[in-house]
């Protein structure tokens, strides 16, 4: 089978707008959490969450593009926008249907649901609702406008499975490349959850962290005093590119992503299993698909959403898997930018090919007190640590049992 590298990358976050600064943030181990800015929280539970900041989408977005969009669409653009700029890639040299989008989101158009759906309930019942609320709402619409941006007529389409949504659709991209039926696809997540609704039934579920005094050491994974995870919101962008075609126009490869695998629990809707099994097979067929063994990993970013059972879970899986390997490192960096849900996995994808491009680890903050129920062995990263990175492995998991996992190599 072919091989398949990452030759462009793009970020929105709430730790910044663009990779390098994300990436820069990142290190200095800041935390994008604060006061929810999006509404007004003072009737909630849960008062606070990573948002985007001073995010100004007329740089990569024309005027038509954002009025016809909800924001988690103008978040994927703006991703996908800025890692098309940094491939280098002409389209005018290249077959558009041997480019495409496969791109990922959890919830979709949530803010425009809930703000057209709310105008009709309160309204005199005639239901005036906006000409844009399908095409707004629908989750497939961040890849159609991507694709309609850049009039890539590939493979395109949208994967759903909750927070493990992300690294679903690289490893969708990643097959396609691989048994050659795409050249290029651009891919990732996108997610703009942070609204009255999600918010509001996140917290219900009891989720979510309380600590409105203090959110930016709200999310602490592995910390004995976690208690939930932090809302975040944003996009994160690669751009995978079958390597005999990125070597022959002379593109910079940042990494090469060698193995991804999927399973499920098939235990709870909410719960993951507690003993970490689907997590388990999840890396070990990611393992077999990348024709490595365990101890030639060198750094995991987990899923580490900073809940008392999720975090334990995986740490299981990982003892299970890795069994004890000093060669692994492991650092949480939803620590940091919060939980984005369906757009998780993209981000972190980009912090793990950043940590094997700089060789350093990005730190987990927030442990003050780390929980002794943490398996021996485990190695958790907590300040920027030099190593050098050859294998990077990203876990993203998901409500209703979804497990995924990629695998990044140094080129």
């Amino acid at each position: 089978m072919k091989r398949v590298v990452i030759t462009g990358m793009g970020a929105v976050t709430p730790l910044g707008n663009d990779v390098e600064t994300f990436w820069k943030n990142s290190l200095a181990g800041e935390s994008g959490a604060a006061t929810i800015t999006h509404f007004n929280p003072e009737k909630f539970k849960v008062q606070f969450a990573a948002e985007v900041k001073n995010f100004t989408p007329e740089k990569y977005l024309d005027r038509n593009e954002i009025k016809r969009s909800d924001l988690f669409t103008q978040f994927g653009i703006y991703a996908a926008a800025e890692a098309m700029e940094d491939s280098g890639l002409d389209l005018a040299t290249i077959d558009p249907f041997d480019i495409g989008v496969i791109w990922g989101t959890g919830q979709g158009g949530m803010q425009t649901f809930e703000d057209d759906v709310v105008a009709f309930a309160t309204g005199n019942g005639t239901p005036r609702f906006s000409p844009f609320f399908v095409p707004k709402l629908i989750a497939n619409m961040a890849s159609g406008m991507i694709s309609m941006k850049y009039g890539l007529r590939g493979i395109n389409y949208t994967t759903v499975s909750a927070c493990a949504t992300a690294n679903t659709a690289f490893m969708d991209a990643f097959n396609y490349i691989r048994w050659g039926k795409a050249k290029v696809i651009v891919s990732g997540g996108s997610e703009a959850p942070i609204t009255q609704a999600s918010v509001g039934g996140f917290s219900s579920m009891k989720a979510m962290s309380t600590r409105n005094e203090d959110p930016k050491a709200a999310s602490r994974p592995y910390d004995v005093e976690r208690d939930g995870f932090i809302m975040g919101e944003g996009a994160g962008a690669l751009i995978l590119e079958e390597y005999e075609h990125a070597k022959a126009r002379g593109a910079k490869i940042y990494a090469e992503l060698i193995g991804a695998a999927m399973t499920a629990d098939a235990y709870h809707m909410t719960a993951p299993h507690p003993e970490g099994i689907g997590a388990a097979k999840s890396m070990e067929l990611a393992l077999e698909d990348a024709n490595i063994t365990s101890d030639q990993v060198d750094y995991l970013n987990p899923h580490a959403t900073s809940t008392p059972l999720g975090d334990l879970a995986e740490l299981n899986a990982v003892t299970k898997v890795f069994k004890g390997s000093s060669n692994l490192n492991i650092s949480a960096t939803k620590s940091m930018t919060g939980h984005l849900l369906g757009a998780a996995g993209a981000v972190e994808a980009i912090l793990c090919i950043k940590a094997i491009q700089n060789s350093i680890i990005p730190p987990t903050i927030n442990i003050s007190n780390l929980d002794e129920n943490i398996p021996e062995g485990i190695n958790i990263v907590t300040e920027p640590k030099q190593k050098e990175i050859n294998i990077a492995m990203s876990n993203a998991f998901g409500f209703g049992g979804h497990n995924s996992t990629v695998i990044f190599r140094k080129i």
